[in-house]
């Protein structure tokens, strides 16, 4: 069952359209991510969802009705906002139980649902706190059980992670997660952060420019890319310029490069690999396919990972990624190297 759809939707602000013709089908249950850098789209979908704004042309359908010209409060949805929008004149237990309160909820179930969604969220006991009396991540969580005491079907957020550090930011990753598996809820998630993105979405949409350019599952949109946008948008990606020759191309130096099946080289097109996906050697090794000789520009430790830069001809280098792992060898600046990796490990884009 879809529980939320988007049919042709499309939203301008003047001449300038910022979401253009957009359709989503999603399914009850699902944790669906709109990811995209700043000005692509996502928030102003997101709005659409939410019925904060009003789409241009489409329509926005919930549960097989359509609800393009329902005012927000008439969507039955829950919503977590980047600033939390928590009320300081109100305590915790009063901010969460707002949405059950404006319903007219009877006393005991206002009480007992609230004690629920605290308990989800780990704040039993923080009943009576102010605002002024929490830190960002307990203001978060106070947010997130206000969207979910009424126990609603679509769940929408807009960055609620934005303002959090990253150890708080990945702790609370894994609880949303959790809270939304366990009570079967369709999570709607704006982000502009990738990694989040890849560890909390069962598909995600990367927008460009109001439009979709790449959806699917988390591993298949980072391994699979469509385009150099969606590849060099996903975490870090190496795109060299080739020029194709059969089924396979040339690339830095003349080198033979190989691309997974169903990756054919294009007229300026180019070869894309994962710098985790990279091996790096000493040395210059003799010619072969996917075998790059070069040179160590820089190299970086990063806690568990060892990253390389390595220039493969003059002005053009690669990222090389290694496990920081007990007997790893380490390759100094300016040393000779050599970087390959598995034909099936990369593909050819459009350039």
């Amino acid at each position: 069952m879809q529980a939320v759809a988007l049919e042709g939707v499309t939203k301008r602000y003047g001449a300038e359209t910022v979401v253009a013709g957009v359709d989503l089908a999603i399914p009850a249950g699902e944790f669906f991510t709109l990811l995209g850098p700043s000005g692509s789209g996502k928030t102003t979908t997101l709005s659409m969802l939410a019925g904060f704004v009003q789409p241009d042309e489409g329509r926005v359908m919930m549960g097989g009705r359509d609800m393009t010209r329902v005012p927000p409060r008439g969507r039955g949805l829950g919503m977590v906002f980047q600033n939390y929008a928590i009320f300081p004149h109100l305590n915790v237990a009063e901010n969460v139980a707002f949405p059950l309160s404006v319903r007219g909820a009877p006393k005991a179930e206002i009480e007992s649902r609230v004690a629920e969604a605290l308990a989800m969220v780990k704040l039993t006991g923080f009943e009576k706190r102010y605002q002024r009396q929490l830190s960002g991540g307990q203001q978060q969580r106070v947010a997130l059980a206000r969207a979910i005491v009424g126990h609603p079907a679509v769940v929408l957020m807009d960055e609620p992670l934005g303002a959090l550090d990253k150890n708080l930011r990945y702790h609370m990753q894994v609880e949303i997660k959790d809270i939304q598996q366990r009570l079967g809820m369709t999570v709607i998630y704006v982000t502009h952060d990738q990694e989040e993105a890849l560890t909390m979405s069962d598909r995600i949409a990367i927008m460009e420019r109001g439009r979709i350019a790449q959806m699917g599952p988390p591993r298949e949109v980072y391994e699979k890319p469509e385009s150099s946008f969606v590849a060099a948008f996903l975490g870090e990606a190496n795109l060299l310029p080739v020029t194709p020759e059969g089924a396979a191309a040339r690339g830095p130096g003349g080198a033979l490069i190989q691309a997974g099946a169903g990756s054919l080289p294009g007229k300026g097109g180019l070869a894309f690999i994962r710098p985790e996906k990279l091996s790096i050697t000493a040395g210059l090794a003799d010619a072969a396919p996917n075998a790059l000789p070069g040179r160590v520009l820089h190299a970086s430790f990063l806690g568990n990972t060892m990253r390389y830069e390595v220039e493969v001809e003059p002005g053009r280098s690669v990222l090389c990624d290694t496990a920081n792992a007990a007997g790893a060898a380490l390759h100094a600046p300016g040393a000779d190297v050599t970087v390959s990796w598995n034909a099936a490990d990369s593909r050819f884009l459009a350039g």
